[in-house]
């Protein structure tokens, strides 16, 4: 991780500090409580996570998704360390929640650059080259994240913690509408979710022209390379220490991981 940009003498904004606290919570594997954060609603969160990733590195890619269809999606950037190769084992105290999501990712292959005109489901599948199973590592950096206000939870990176990424296949554009799409998961040899259309918002192809136009207003646009993840297939579930974890949506590689 990059060092925090020293803040001696800085006129801080609302965001800094809150950042500043995730940030060496993230470092040391350490957990703060949210009221630290300070973020009021959306816009001051997203600040929060903007402030984060300065800190972190790069950014390699991001996370979208939504309750329901017709709700407001919510989005965060993904710090590129955090994305691992199929196969990875997770240790140590900074994974403590090891919660688990099976999901459906895409790679850009270029750019969505900011302009006047809103992009399209259509532009957005354009620039599209692939699409992959992922698990998403649940992860929080808030001491008491099952009581956490919705805007710390944003703040937090949406409780990301890892996202591990299996074999990429050519994109189609009928991966933009997962209502029949089934997903497995196992912990050790143990079917624990099965769904066939779980995912909460399967329209994934709103989910994406919304993400571009809320980055080309925030970030400079989505950026060719990025990852896209879209929301959890199978739900949240959470993995005990020892366990391995492998995940199988139908048309895609199987995936997996250790703790």
């Amino acid at each position: 991780m990059g060092k925090f940009p020293n803040l001696a003498g800085y006129d801080m904004t609302e965001s800094h500090m809150p950042a500043q606290a995730l940030y060496r919570a993230r470092k040391e594997g350490a957990r703060i409580p949210s009221a630290l954060l300070q973020s009021a609603d959306r816009s001051a969160a997203y600040a929060i996570q903007d402030a984060t990733l300065a800190a972190i590195g790069p950014i390699g890619g991001w996370k979208v998704g939504a309750a329901r269809t017709g709700a407001e999606p919510t989005c965060a950037p993904l710090p590129a360390q955090c994305l691992l190769p199929d196969g990875v084992a997770f240790s140590g105290p900074a994974w403590r929640l090891r919660g688990i999501e099976a999901e459906v990712a895409f790679l850009l292959g270029a750019d969505l650059p900011p302009r006047p005109a809103a992009y399209s489901v259509q532009e957005v599948a354009a620039a599209i080259v692939a699409v992959m199973p992922v698990i998403e590592v649940v992860e929080t950096r808030l001491s008491d994240w099952f009581d956490a206000p919705p805007p710390a939870l944003l703040a937090d990176l949406l409780s990301h913690g890892a996202l591990v990424m299996g074999p990429r296949q050519p994109f189609d554009p009928a991966w933009l509408d997962l209502r029949k799409t089934e997903a497995v998961l196992h912990f050790n040899d143990q079917v624990v979710a099965h769904t066939v259309g779980g995912h909460p918002c399967p329209d994934i192809g709103a989910l994406l022209a919304w993400l571009a136009n809320h980055c080309m207003r925030r970030n400079g646009g989505l950026k060719r390379g990025q990852v896209l993840t879209t929301g959890s297939c199978t739900g949240m579930l959470f993995a005990s220490q020892g366990m391995r974890v492998n995940a199988d949506i139908a048309g895609l590689a199987p995936l997996s991981l250790s703790f």
